[in-house]
């Protein structure tokens, strides 16, 4: 019999009293790939992510490599010994320091080995130095920090991680993300992301999973979740987006369908039939955001410089590389 290396969810469903909150959801995910999952406040991530943990009766199967997994109606202690959770409330122990909180984990571990891990662990989020400092001192992306890194102490078959990064500095993220991401990678270490961040939804993800209302919107790679948005809420995930009528953009050769367009796939033109008037521009380092009406509806474009507000200007988008969308 050939073995199942995957985590599975076969019409998983789970209410608040009378709210539905996680409606018939089924995925799955192969062992040592990465979910991430993106949505609207209040969509369910969340309680999706604590659904597989274990700590809320539902309805439905999960199982991982197979196994069915029990609900904490089913066992004594909610959770299981090889999932892992970090929560966006960390769960420190504010008394104790960085290195202990990191360590509690690793008790059976001998000394010299455990030492060695806490080092190797701290070192991960750039937080050597602060190893003697209590929790309760730290400020909160110190604490998100070893929160996740204490997640990873024992190397969990899957880790469920809920904002992981919301609190850290930016000029911190960047580097923090691709050493976890890559870590958990080298390790084979399963991973499901609930986030608002698009960077890690395209970056760092092997599928993506849209929710809305409870419910799977849209399930694909990142890249063909972003090239192809089903709809306009899944589009707007990922940024600021236009959705127009195609007919005015392309006269004579689109149907009288909407599309929706990023920033970067409108450019200035010289001429086009497609115009609007200039409402904003925001600078966004290399390059300018513009804000722009058409009809009412507001329409955004990259440019290299500000435009002036009330002018007119004529947009131009590549028919033959955005005509799949049309389909």
């Amino acid at each position: 019999m050939k073995k199942v290396n995957r985590l599975e969810l076969e019409n998983v469903s789970f209410a608040y009293e009378d709210e539905q909150v996680v409606k018939s959801m089924s995925f799955d995910l192969e062992k040592g790939n990465h979910l991430s999952i993106i949505g609207a406040s209040g969509c369910g991530k969340t309680t999706l992510l604590e659904i597989i943990y274990g700590l809320h009766p539902f309805q439905g199967v999960i199982k991982w490599l197979g196994k069915k997994l029990k609900g904490p109606d089913e066992r004594l202690v909610p959770g299981e010994p090889f999932i892992k959770y970090v929560s966006q409330s960390f769960d420190l122990y504010p008394f104790h320091t960085a290195y202990e909180n990191v360590g509690k984990h690793l008790k059976s571990m001998p000394y010299d080995e455990k030492e060695e891990r806490i080092q190797e662990l701290l070192a991960m989020v750039e937080m050597k130095d602060y190893a003697d400092t209590k929790a309760k001192f730290l400020s909160g992306g110190q604490q998100q920090r070893i929160a996740l890194v204490q997640a990873l102490a024992e190397e969990p078959e899957l880790l469920l991680l809920d904002e992981p990064f919301s609190h850290i500095d930016q000029y911190r993220k960047n580097a923090l993300r691709r050493n976890i991401f890559n870590y958990l990678k080298e390790k084979n270490i399963t991973c499901i992301v609930a986030t608002h961040d698009p960077t890690e939804v395209l970056s760092y993800s092997d599928k993506t999973l849209v929710m809305k209302d409870g419910e799977v919107l849209q399930k694909d790679t990142p890249q063909n979740l972003y090239n192809n948005p089903q709809s306009l809420y899944v589009a707007t995930l990922f940024g600021e987006v236009s959705k127009l009528p195609a007919s005015e953009i392309w006269p004579g050769k689109a149907a009288s369908k909407d599309i929706i367009l990023y920033p970067h796939e409108l450019w200035l033109a010289k001429a086009s039939d497609f115009q609007v008037i200039v409402s904003g521009s925001y600078f966004c380092g290399s390059y300018y955001l513009i804000e722009s009406v058409y009809e009412g509806n507001k329409v955004f474009f990259n440019h290299s410089e500000a435009l002036e507000d009330e002018t007119k200007v004529c947009l131009a988008a590549d028919f033959e590389k955005l005509k799949h969308r049309l389909n």
